[in-house]
């Protein structure tokens, strides 16, 4: 792996060190930049070095960054970096570094950076939230008499829930491209990748939010015998969610690459395998959940890549309503085809319009009219239909209730709306499971769904993100 070393002190990180900083990306496999300290700099008149380092570990292009205290020419000698990059204007000065990193083979490298560069946008590292435009459904609040007092407890209770989550585990990986232009050959785009991002996603985002919103979480799935196994497996156990993977050689790992440039998504690519998988595989899953005690809430996130098999299904749903268990499905269809009614007897159930319609075959009739169609072929207890910018409609089951009522979509200006669903499944079903009621959870799983789209990429949501949107009285 070859790596490049960037120094200096970067007060306000500007299109110049943008250039020299993605110009050591691309001459490298990993790119470290030293920020020099305070005292380093205390002739200077510049901003403290917690925030320098800050806009710095913000881009998208740096790996590692840290502040710099001992000499640089000492921390050379220790590291011996592959590249040190520096500006144009040090070509014709005298470099101390010089004679140490030819020593040992290294090189020093100058650039002005390209002329014409096009993606400002990487000031600022893409997969982090922009700030907030979450507006409050004020009119379903006050209807439901929902009240911030008891939103936040039923978030305190996350806690005390013991969740196992089992489905198709799908990874998300982003390239972010720099736009070159058209093709002369052919009408194509042309671009340059500048920086890879992968994510968790499928059903092991959704452990992954149970997690970091305060749940004890155990995650089961089956992955490709390959390289991603190891990424999920020591994602998922850096959180330390209880991990049970199963490797299946006849698969791959589901992978979708999103290729992007400013801010859009050109083109996405998914690899992946959609058999079953076998029975052998079935009996150790199964032996596994019938070894397990005390829990609360099974939720089956189904991608339809061939982990929930129709026995599987079966079995769990029978041992879930034997142990008092809540359970919740989401069947998703996207690029693929799910079958949300498979799951019978479920307490929520997750469909977008597009998924109802194709489980009931049904292309024509109203969202109420597919609720109660869906209901009586699978009978779920509850049913939100996500409906993308329209928000969620909410249909119960309870004659004795309000039947049907909906939120908006409370982000206005959503970045990326790929992990909306997982995000609202797993906080509205924990907020029913301590004890909410049905338009209390839909509330807090509409508020994690407008967070999730307020960012590029699968990013657990935490207690404190959802209590801080908690804003009307």
């Amino acid at each position: 792996m070859k790596i490049a070393l960037v120094y200096g002190n970067f007060n306000i990180l500007h299109p110049g060190h943008l250039r020299l900083l993605k110009f050591a990306k691309e001459s490298s496999d990993y790119l470290i930049v030293a920020v020099n300290s305070d005292e380093k700099t205390r002739h200077l008149k510049l901003l403290d070095e917690k925030i320098r380092l800050e806009s710095i570990a913000s881009t998208s292009y740096v790996d590692e960054s840290f502040i710099l205290r001992e000499d640089i020419l000492d921390y050379i000698k220790r590291k011996k970096p592959d590249f040190i990059v520096k500006g144009k204007e040090h070509e014709q000065k005298q470099n101390p570094e010089e004679a140490i990193i030819k020593k040992y083979g290294g090189k020093l490298l100058f650039t002005s950076g390209e002329i014409g560069f096009s993606s400002l946008n990487l000031l600022y590292n893409d997969f982090q939230s922009i700030g907030s435009f979450i507006t409050q459904p004020n009119e379903y609040i006050k209807r439901h008499k929902i009240d911030v007092e008891h939103l936040k407890s039923y978030i305190d209770k996350y806690s005390t829930l013991n969740v196992l989550v089992i489905g198709d585990t799908i990874l998300d990986e982003y390239i972010t491209c720099d736009p070159l232009g058209m093709s002369q050959e052919d009408p194509s785009i042309v671009v340059t990748p500048i920086s890879n991002d992968k994510f968790i996603g499928g059903a092991a985002i959704v452990a992954s939010h149970a997690k970091t919103l305060g749940a004890k979480v155990s995650y089961i799935s089956v992955l490709g015998d390959d390289d991603n196994y190891s990424f999920t497996k020591n994602y998922l156990e850096k959180l330390n969610i209880n991990t049970i993977l199963y490797k299946d050689s006849t698969r791959v790992t589901t992978v979708k690459q999103r290729f992007r440039a400013q801010n859009k998504t050109l083109l996405r690519v998914n690899h992946l395998k959609q058999h079953k998988i076998n029975k052998e595989l079935e009996k150790h899953i199964l032996k596994n959940i019938n070894e397990m005690k005390d829990i609360d809430l099974i939720i089956f996130s189904d991608f339809s890549y061939g982990v929930l098999t129709k026995k599987l299904i079966e079995k769990i749903t029978n041992f879930a309503h034997d142990n008092n268990i809540t359970i919740v499905a989401d069947s998703q269809s996207s690029s693929q085809v799910g079958d949300i009614s498979k799951f019978k007897k479920m307490h929520i159930v997750t469909p977008t319009e597009r998924e109802i319609r194709l489980s009931l075959n049904d292309f024509e009739s109203g969202l109420v009219v597919l609720s109660k169609k869906l209901y009586k072929k699978s009978m779920p207890e509850f049913i939100f239909t996500t409906l993308g910018s329209e928000g969620v409609m909410i249909y119960n089951s309870n004659p004795e209730e309000l039947l049907t009522d909906n939120i908006p979509a409370l982000n206005s200006n959503a970045k990326d709306v790929s992990g909306a669903g997982d995000s609202f499944l797993i906080c509205a079903s924990m907020t029913k499971r301590v004890g909410a009621s049905i338009w209390e959870s839909a509330y807090l799983g509409s508020l994690a769904a407008a967070i999730q789209t307020s960012r590029v990429g699968n990013i657990p949501i935490k207690k404190t993100e959802l209590i801080k949107e908690l804003d009307f009285k």
